[in-house]
This record gives structure tokens, C-alpha cells and sequence, in this order.
């Protein structure tokens, strides 16, 4: 656990901004940060953006392969790693801008297993000065604010609301990797007054045991995975309705944001379109987000894809939902096959593609089931002659501990519909892991390609 404040973080991030402009690093280009979590590491990031170096951010339990294929698209000129970092920390120190002048690049993988790096390119000054004043403006950040930080920096949300916090000039307490009991232990010490967690760290926060005052909280945000409503509502009873707040967003960008009493009034809605955006539902059910010029983005050296994501100036994911007469979006379902494990995504396609290589696979299908504390996990059926602990093992050989399926269930077929399209959707139920879904209920739904609209176009 370790504390940063607003001045000890400025001081590390002139120091880190020093040594990568000694190094003949120039705006926009790009910096792999392959570090574990740290106080460090959010300096080094916010150093490097106000320089106008993009850092790619990794998440550094990945394996050797898998962290070579995203090093080998996203071709920065520097990879940072923990010794590296120790060494910028002791950069000659200069100025910066007084605000990010891009956002960091983080990848994606949608439904096909293959990452996609998000790119927002290098801001206007106006630009970077409206991408900090939106979030500011709606979290409410200020000097007096003492954040804990419970999610990994390789997470677009924790840089957003630590950064944020530092910028405007409160601190940090960062925990590293979450533990209840240690989270527990630092509200207790440390008197946090906001926080965000996905709906996994609220169910192992309540499961941990004595839960302390948590009448410091001004601010806990939620998102990442849907939140089960009687975890909300303990949500609620324990921070208090004025605390907690839900946002529906992505990698790409955000989209809502929505009180608790909103919440309560409409049970099941992620609220409205945050201020400067807005929502539209097209004809598949498909949710559109249109975004000021500062949230643009497109899919790094990707224009087809990218094409597919955009709309004029509104932009998709693929998430399904319905807007009721008062704005407030209410999703009907996730993007196509995703799970989204302790808040963060597996895509079914990855997992597949390296355990179709395992001895006696004849056919494979990943898929989530409802999980009280993961919120998803992830599973996989199997066609063949296979022992499940020796996949097991095979899988955790190839691939981050995140993605391994936590149960294997052998099985004589697999289901398909009569043009050979996996049942994914039907799985769990058919195993007896989960009830049957209701009639009608919404399956996934590509976006229409369209015309590119980023505003910033990749090397």
C-alpha cells in the first residue's frame, strides 16, 4: 500500500518526462509500460501524456507471447519495465503542460480474440483541457479528495480517476492489487473520501468480514460489469444513496452516468448520457454514443474496423440497449460471446483459439456463467478425449491466469444452429449452470459499417 500525493507525483512525472526527452522521445510517440501496479507507474503514465508521449499500457501478467504480439503492433519506441522505471524516476526534471495531451492506449479485443489498440492521438490544447474539465466536472475531484485506489493502472478507469484526482490536487492511497481485508484495513486508517470498484470488489469488500465507517466516502463509482440488485442496494445501505454512483463505458469512451436515487426511481438503468454526449439506439438495438471533438478515438492502424465503430460523430461498441422516454439507457445485453470477469473482459475466441491446440480437443466453446463474486466466470465445454486438470494446465502454460476457464465440463456435442453458428448464448443453461433465458431475450448485434470518422488518423 502506498500513498502519492498531489506534489510527490508532479515532482516524479518532470523527473520521468525529463528522461524520456533525454532519450530523444518527442510528442507522439509511444512509451509500453509493462510494470506491476504502482504509485510509480501513474507518475510515469501522467509524465509521459504530459509530454505528449502516449503511453501503450499493458497488463504485465500477461505471458511472453501474448505481450509480444500487442509490442509488436503497437511498435513503441520504448518498452518500460520495472527496472527502466527506477531509472526515468531519476530524470533531470522540466516543465509540462498543465493537463494530459492524449489519452493512454490501452487494447481491446472485441469478439474476434485479436487486440485492438485504442487511439486518441495527440489533443489540442483546448482539447486536453476540456478532456480533464469533463471528468473533474462530473466526479467533482479537489484538493481535499483522498482516493483509494483499488483497480490496476493497466485499467483505463483507475488512470482516469487517479489521474484525475492528482491533477486536482488531492492523493492517493494505492493499494497494488485488491484485497478486501487490505481495503478494508486502509479505509479504516486512511479515511478515503471517493474510490471506484467493480461489483467483484464490492462482493469480496461485504464477504470480508466487519465493514468499517464508510461515512467518509463522498463518492463511490461502480462499473467495469452489471451489478447483481441486491449488491447495489448493500451498495447503497452502506455508503448511502448520495455515495454511490454507476457509469456504463468502455476502453473506446464513455457513455453514461447515473445516481442512486436515478437508480432506485428506474431499477435497472446505467442513466443518461453524461454532459456533451449523446445517446441513440438504431434499428438492431445497437447503442450510439456521439462524442465531443476531445473523446475521439479509432482503432490503432485498423480503418476497417474503425469504420464498423463509427457513425458521424457517434461511435459503438456493440452493446444492445433501449432509451426510455426520459433519456435513461437501459442495456439488454453485452457485446457478442464477451465475459466480464471481476471487471475485466475475456473474450471467448482467445481462449479457444489456444485450447483448440491441446491433445484429444476436437471442438471447444468458452463461455460465462454467473458468478456471485466474479461476476462472470469463465467455463468451457469439450468435445473429446481430455483429462479437465490436464487443460487446465495446459491453459495456464499459454495464457494469463484471467483467461484460463476456471471449470471444464466434457461433453458429447457442442450446439449449433443449422448454418453452424455456435449456441454460445444457450450453454450454461443447457449444462444446468444457469436457469434457461427468457423467450425473446436479446442476442448480439453487429453495427452496420460506415464511413471512418476519427478524428485523428494513425501513422
Amino acid at each position: 500500500m502506498e500513498i502519492l500525493t498531489a506534489a510527490a507525483s508532479e515532482a516524479q512525472q518532470r523527473r520521468v518526462a525529463g528522461a524520456l526527452r533525454a532519450r530523444g522521445l518527442r510528442p507522439g510517440d509511444r512509451v509500453a509500460v509493462c510494470t506491476p501496479s504502482s504509485a510509480a507507474m501513474l507518475s510515469c503514465i501522467l509524465g509521459a501524456l504530459r509530454t505528449g508521449i502516449v503511453p501503450v499500457v499493458l497488463n504485465p501478467s500477461l505471458l511472453d507471447h501474448e505481450r509480444r504480439a500487442l509490442l509488436d503492433d503497437a511498435d513503441p519506441q520504448l518498452v518500460i519495465d520495472d527496472a527502466l522505471l527506477e531509472t526515468l524516476l531519476e530524470g533531470p526534471a522540466v516543465d509540462l503542460a498543465p493537463h494530459p495531451l492524449a489519452r493512454p492506449m490501452h487494447y481491446t479485443s472485441g469478439t474476434t480474440g485479436r487486440p485492438k489498440g485504442v487511439w486518441s492521438g495527440l489533443l489540442e490544447e483546448a482539447e486536453a483541457r476540456q478532456l480533464v474539465d469533463e471528468e473533474r466536472e462530473l466526479w467533482h475531484f479537489e484538493p481535499s479528495d483522498r482516493h483509494l485506489v483499488c483497480s490496476p493502472f493497466h485499467h483505463s478507469v483507475a488512470i482516469r480517476f487517479g489521474g484525475g484526482t492528482l491533477l486536482a490536487g488531492g492523493e492517493l492511497i494505492v493499494l497494488g492489487r485488491f484485497e478486501a481485508e487490505a481495503a478494508l484495513r486502509a479505509i479504516e486508517r486512511f479515511r478515503p473520501t471517493t474510490t471506484f470498484m467493480v461489483p467483484a470488489h464490492l462482493q469480496r469488500l461485504f464477504s470480508a468480514g466487519d465493514v468499517p465507517d464508510l461515512s467518509c466516502f463522498r463518492l463511490l463509482a461502480h462499473a467495469g460489469a452489471p451489478c447483481p440488485e441486491p449488491l447495489k442496494l448493500a451498495a447503497i445501505d452502506a455508503f448511502g444513496v448520495d455515495t454511490v454512483w454507476e457509469f456504463y463505458g468502455s476502453t473506446e469512451g464513455q457513455f453514461t452516468a447515473c445516481s442512486s436515487q436515478e437508480w432506485l426511481d428506474r431499477r435497472g438503468t446505467v442513466g443518461r448520457a453524461r454532459p456533451g454526449r449523446r445517446l441513440s439506439i438504431d434499428d438492431g438495438g445497437v447503442v450510439w454514443c456521439e462524442v465531443p471533438r476531445h473523446a475521439r478515438w479509432e482503432y490503432w492502424r485498423d480503418p476497417a474496423r474503425t469504420a464498423l465503430a463509427w457513425k458521424g460523430g457517434a461511435f459503438t461498441v456493440g452493446d444492445l440497449g433501449r432509451l426510455d422516454r426520459d433519456g435513461y439507457l437501459y442495456l439488454d445485453g453485452r457485446r457478442d460471446d464477451l465475459i466480464i470477469s471481476g471487471g475485466v473482459n475475456v473474450y471467448p475466441v482467445e481462449v479457444e483459439q489456444v485450447l483448440a491446440q491441446a491433445p484429444g480437443v476436437e471442438q471447444i466453446a468458452v463461455f460465462g456463467v454467473a458468478d456471485e463474486r466474479w461476476g462472470q466466470r469463465v467455463c468451457a465445454a469439450v468435445v473429446g478425449d481430455v483429462d479437465p486438470g490436464a487443460l487446465s494446465r495446459f491453459a495456464r502454460s499459454r495464457l494469463a491466469a484471467y483467461k484460463c476457464p476456471k471449470q471444464y465440463l466434457v461433453v458429447d456435442e457442442l450446439p449449433y444452429t443449422a448454418s453452424g453458428k455456435l449456441r454460445r448464448s444457450t450453454l450454461a443453461a443447457s449444462l444446468g449452470l444457469e436457469p434457461e433465458p427468457p423467450a425473446g431475450a436479446a442476442g448480439a448485434t453487429g453495427a452496420t459499417a460506415t464511413p471512418p470518422a476519427a478524428s485523428r488518423p494513425a501513422p
